[in-house]
């Protein structure tokens, strides 16, 4: 036995890996660096490698171990047995009185430190070969929770070591070339947490690798159930840039897991944990404050800081201190290697029938045939290209993931083992559906569409797809500044790479349709709602909040909130609601308040509804959602836009009831803007110019009603053009006008995108910026940019 065998883990650093593998190198780098700049890591010490070549050799079973996986390589017997009889090998061995001694005497060291007898620890691999950038694959060694004793101990420490040779861990070094006999394995022993709550956190987005927000993901009790998927956990995701001040929340994302079960302490018993179910409360508590995810947000940037990549780590947290503690720590090695210059997107053709649907993995399309499987003992009927769905992964199920069109689970999130490992193989992936392994028949076709943000969909039948892939630097500087529409947060972040101005116009309808589903008045007075399934459904939603207004607001603000982050600090323009009446109803609740209108397209739509006392405490809510994710949030180059708006005494009514809900125009730098889509905004143009920042031009509306046509109409959809003279004679007039009173025009549609001439005419007009669908960026600004080029620098007006 040479040299000491025992490192402390503030006596380790990143350079130690050989010693000690990732895992535990890191633990060790944390431990010297960060704890004075706050973070709190638990203590614990780590053998290293050399002891496991000691126990290897003291026992001598290199020669076994050697002879196993020859047999293995000349096909004489399988992965299984294998694997199976190199662990046997290993377990059968005994340490060294010198080893057991040692590891002991650390123990009890250990025990004294913390003031407490036979201390529970956990007790975790760390193989010398893992957490590196060509060599990331999360689960291929074993950890122990909740043991203790030094027997206890002893007997935790040979089953990592026997854990070097799982079957996954065996097939995954050949993958990666590395030679068996040259990765050791290093056991960490740390200090184990009565975890009140833990989960897994990263510092960047892991499905869009948008760098500038921290992810976390937790659940009640240990963290073991966060990292094998079977439990749906809460999410969050904060704003990163906007952290270093302290008087801002910027958390733009809060998802509220089913957190089913949960994994405790066992009281007695041969097992060290136990997985029991949680309480209907539990289910609907969000298992951090706002306070805490924003602590854990500012550790994850001080560790992405010192290791300068972005990191993946776990978190848990006390259950009678309730202190927070960095459980570990490794790089980031999927979404953070990916090569920037290219964005690619995945768009349906084809509609299907809705089967189910998840948190979305991978930010791709599949389809194929539908197979079950319960238990890794079947995965040796798994068919090439097959849609494995499964209740959940975990690292045993990596050789049939690999063969796997697309994977779909009951439970799990976005940072759970099968999401991890499909991120890594580039398969996509739904999790936590909560009943794919009861609505998805063996052999039944269906498509996973995980393109349209965190929200996953499977659909019956093979569908059709597209499939788009932009090289950035093909998209061409323009003088006429490029916006993106924007409608659902889910998906905003996939664009984030688009090299843009920012986004020219937000649909906050789409935030309420999709995530908060009631009609705001229904919230104010849910006594208003006589139907008691609807008003239970209401009562659901809104159920985490002690008043029923602020999910509302809440849940607003985080969306337009998350929608601002994508682009920060370029202008993002938000228009406030813009239903109609008929729309409106279709929220839960919304027939008890809303009219019935012959003609809901001109009707009680836009501003009017804005000071209308059918709605205009509803209104109010909207106000106070965008001053939140504008003062409280920080995200100050919001800028609010009104649509609809009639006249200019509807303006200033509208202005007027903005300031009394916290938005007065000019303070905190707030801009207004009106939507420029009825002949009264361009005939007094002048007018409103007195009393907003700036213009967007809905051509569709504007059309409409200049040529007197429904936009809606079949029959008239050839004479339905934004070109018409008329149509361009207005546009022209209001950008004119606009300018002399300093104020700024935008448009937003897909006419620039799909008609070369519409985005001169608008060029020569001198309009200040065109916004489009995201997919149409880079052939609008070609467009717009040959037209620059002919006109000349200067616009003509």
């Amino acid at each position: 036995m040479s040299g000491t065998q025992i490192l402390w883990f503030d006596q380790l650093s990143i350079n130690d890996i050989p010693k000690v593998g990732g895992k535990n190198a890191s633990l060790g780098e944390m431990t010297q660096a960060l704890t004075s700049q706050g973070i709190h890591l638990a203590p614990g010490f780590a053998t290293d490698a050399q002891m496991f070549r000691d126990y290897l050799a003291d026992n001598q079973l290199e020669d076994d171990i050697r002879q196993q996986l020859q047999a293995y390589g000349d096909n004489h017997q399988s992965l299984a047995t294998t694997g199976a009889a190199i662990r046997q090998i290993i377990l059968q061995g005994h340490f060294s009185d010198q080893q057991s001694d040692a590891i002991s005497q650390a123990y009890r060291q250990l025990c004294t430190q913390l003031g407490q007898q036979d201390l529970a620890v956990a007790v975790r691999s760390s193989a010398t070969a893992e957490d590196l950038p060509e060599a990331s694959f999360a689960g291929q060694q074993e950890s122990y929770l909740n043991i203790r004793g030094e027997q206890a101990l002893l007997d935790a420490c040979r089953q990592c070591y026997a854990s070097l040779y799982t079957d996954r861990a065996i097939v995954y070094r050949e993958r990666q070339g590395f030679a068996h006999e040259q990765v050791a394995l290093s056991v960490g022993v740390q200090q184990m947490l009565q975890s009140a709550a833990s989960g897994v956190m990263f510092s960047l987005d892991t499905e869009t690798g948008f760098p500038d927000v921290v992810l976390i993901n937790g659940a009640w009790g240990l963290g073991e159930t966060v990292v094998q998927g079977s439990v749906t956990p809460d999410r969050y995701m904060v704003y990163k840039p906007l952290l270093h001040n302290p008087e801002l929340q910027p958390i733009i994302e809060k998802q509220c897991g089913s957190k089913q079960v949960k994994m405790i302490y066992a009281d007695g018993g041969s097992a060290p944990t136990v997985t029991v179910e949680t309480s209907e409360a539990e289910r609907r508590q969000w298992v951090l404050s706002n306070d805490e995810i924003l602590t854990l947000s500012r550790w994850a940037i001080l560790i992405e800081q010192h290791y300068n990549q972005p990191m993946d780590m776990e978190w848990a947290k006390d259950s009678i201190s309730g202190q927070l503690t960095i459980l570990q720590a490794r790089p980031e090695t999927i979404e953070s290697r990916k090569d920037r210059g290219v964005l690619v997107s995945y768009k349906l053709t084809q509609k299907g029938t809705l089967l189910t649907q998840g948190a979305s993995v991978g930010g791709a399309i599949a389809s194929g045939p539908v197979c079950t499987i319960s238990s890794p003992a079947d995965i040796d009927n798994f068919p090439d290209g097959g849609v494995l769905v499964a209740e959940r992964t975990d690292p045993d199920w990596v050789p049939v993931m690999r063969k796997a069109a697309g994977i779909i689970t009951d439970s799990g999130g976005p940072t759970s083992h099968a999401a991890i490992v499909s991120r890594e193989l580039k398969v996509p992936a739904i999790v936590g559906t909560g009943n794919a392994t009861q609505v998805l028949t063996p052999e039944q076709v269906v498509t996973l569409d995980c393109a349209g943000g965190t929200s996953g969909k499977v659909y019956a039948g093979a569908l059709e797809f597209e499939t788009k892939a932009t090289r950035l630097e093909e998209i061409p500087a323009t003088r006429t500044k490029i916006m993106i529409n924007a409608a659902m947060p889910d998906g905003i972040l996939h664009w984030w790479k688009l090299p843009v101005s920012g986004i020219g116009l937000t649909r906050i309808e789409f935030i309420i349709t999709s995530q908060i589903k009631a009609h705001p008045m229904a919230l104010i007075h849910p006594d208003k709602v006589t139907d008691h399934q609807v008003r239970q459904q209401i009562e659901t939603l809104s159920s985490g909040f002690a008043h029923m207004p602020d999910y509302f607001v809440d849940t607003l603000a985080q969306g337009v909130a998350k929608i601002a982050a994508s682009r920060y600090p370029d202008p993002v323009v938000v228009r406030m609601s813009d239903f109609k009446s008929n729309e409106y109803r279709g929220l839960l609740g919304g027939e008890y308040f809303e009219l019935e209108e012959e003609n809901p397209m001109l009707g009680l739509r836009g501003a009017s509804r804005y000071y209308h006392p059918l709605y205009r405490d509803a209104f109010a809510l909207e106000c106070q959602a965008i001053k939140q994710a504008r003062e409280t949030m920080g995200f100050n180059n919001i800028i609010v836009m009104i649509p609809f708006c009639r006249t200019t005494g509807e303006a200033d009514k509208v202005l007027e009831v903005m300031a009394a809900s916290g938005l007065q125009r000019g303070e905190q730098g707030l801009q207004v803007y009106v939507m420029c889509e009825i002949p009264s905004n361009v005939i007094l143009a002048d007018q409103f110019s007195q009393r907003f920042d700036g213009f967007s031009i809905g051509s569709n509306d504007l059309t409409q009603l200049v040529l007197g046509i429904d936009r809606e109409s079949a029959e008239l959809k050839a004479m339905f053009d934004a070109r018409d003279p008329a149509v361009k004679s207005l546009i022209a007039q209001v950008i004119k006008v606009a300018h002399e009173n300093h104020c700024k025009v935008g448009i937003c549609g897909q006419a620039p995108s799909d008609h070369p001439d519409f985005a001169e005419f608008l060029v020569e007009c001198g309009i200040d910026s065109i916004s489009l669908n995201p997919d149409s960026v880079l052939k609008a600004s070609q467009h717009i940019a040959s037209a620059e080029k002919r006109l000349g620098s200067e616009p003509k007006t």
